[in-house]
This record gives structure tokens, sequence and C-alpha cells, in this order.
């Protein structure tokens, strides 16, 4: 099948504005959007610059938005695009070049949520034990790959880039809940600010661009109960 690439180009050392870049290319109806992306590096223009990695949807990489969806270009299968495949780069991010964007304010947030396990006291048999029900309380959380898909999804970001964003809460939902953590008190204090949770307007649309199918907006929910309500023993 043959396919028009509609990608947006920005190189900040030569265009003073973005502009939209058509290129066709031969692909498999199994192919994936970063097949094509790929086709169109290295065999007609090898000044495409993008991100990706593992190409199997598990280092996040290669998020981008593709029709106008936040997806990752490694999962996205060519005969689900139609005839037209428009490929940009994630919105509000800082952009670099083409398809990259500084992930830096979006790393600096993760960082602020403290994104690990935090307890000062020595278990008494050498290893922290934890049943199955209490590792299901986070188990969906697990599953971020901080690919910042649900974050430039959603329009309190857009339109306030202060806003700390669903992945951030997502990852501090993660070690919040988890009963061998004990620093949920300093996440929760993070979050319990005008530009923390409260500033999720339940859109849903990181729900619906998370590629782990991670239930973003009920993770949140439960961050702004347990900061309403206390946590549960």
């Amino acid at each position: 099948m043959r396919i028009q690439m509609r990608i947006r180009r920005f190189n900040p050392e030569a265009d003073s504005k973005p502009w939209w870049g058509e290129y066709w290319v031969d692909v498999e109806e199994s192919d994936r959007v970063l097949d094509a992306l790929h086709q169109v590096k290295w065999y007609q223009d090898g000044t495409l610059t993008l991100r990706r990695s593992c190409a199997h949807g598990i280092c996040g990489s290669d998020a981008m938005v593709i029709n106008g969806r936040n997806a990752l270009a490694c999962k996205v299968l060519m005969q689900d695009v139609g005839d037209v495949c428009q490929v940009e780069p994630l919105r509000s991010m800082p952009l670099i070049k083409d398809l990259v964007v500084d992930m830096e304010p979006f790393f600096a947030k993760y960082r602020a949520v403290l994104p690990y396990l935090i307890n000062d006291d020595l278990p008494a048999e050498g290893e922290r034990y934890q049943s199955q029900e209490d590792r299901a309380r986070y188990d969906d959380t697990t599953k971020c790959i901080l690919c910042a898909a649900c974050t430039t999804s959603c329009p309190s970001f857009w339109a306030n880039e202060d806003y700390i964003g669903p992945a951030a809460i997502v990852q501090a939902h993660r070690f919040i809940f988890d009963n061998r953590d004990a620093a949920a008190d300093l996440r929760l204090r993070v979050l319990n600010d005008v530009d923390g949770v409260w500033r999720c307007r339940t859109v849903f649309n990181c729900v619906q661009a998370c590629p782990r199918e991670i239930d973003v907006t009920r993770a949140i929910g439960e961050v702004k109960l347990a900061l309403m309500n206390g946590l549960e023993d």
C-alpha cells in the first residue's frame, strides 16, 4: 500500500517557523508508523530527526502526535492510519528539531514527586515483604513508561505548563499506595498545590492517550481522595 507521510518539520538553524514535509512511502498494512518514518529518513531525507529506541512499546521514546492523537509510533499500524499519515511532535513541549522535543521539563516534574522507594527502617528479615493484595493496590501505575503521551494530551497542561501533569501524578501514586514506602506525606504535600493534582479537570484525554492502558484519571482521583480523607491502612 502507498501512503503519504505528512511530517511537521523544523530545524532551528535553518527555519523561521515549522513547515510540512510530504513524502510517499510503500508499506505493508502490518508495518508501523515508525517503519514508515524510517523509510523517509533512510531513503528520502536523512535530515529528518526523531527519537526511538526499543521499537516495541516499552521505552516510550517515540511518542508523537499521529493523525491528531498522541501515540507511540512503534505501536500504530499503517492499516489504521488511512491514506495520509500526519505526524507531529508532542504538544506544549519545547521543540528541539522536527519530531524531537525537550523532555527535561517533563522529567523535572517527575523528579519532584520523589519517584523511588523511601524507607529508612531496616526490615526485620532482610526483605520488605508485600502481599498480593497490597501490590494490587498500585499495580496499574507501575506500568508507566514515561513517554509523556498522557501529559501532553492534557488540556490543563496545554493551558498551564506549570501543571505537574498526569505522568508525574501516576508516578507519585505508584509510591503513595505502596505500603513498603514511608514518604507518602511528602509526595502528597508536593501534589497538594494549585499546579498539582487539583489542576486536573477530569477530561480523560490521558486515559485515551496512554499506550500502556493505565487508568490515569482513576489514579489521579485516588490521590485527590488521599489528600481529602487521608490514606487507608
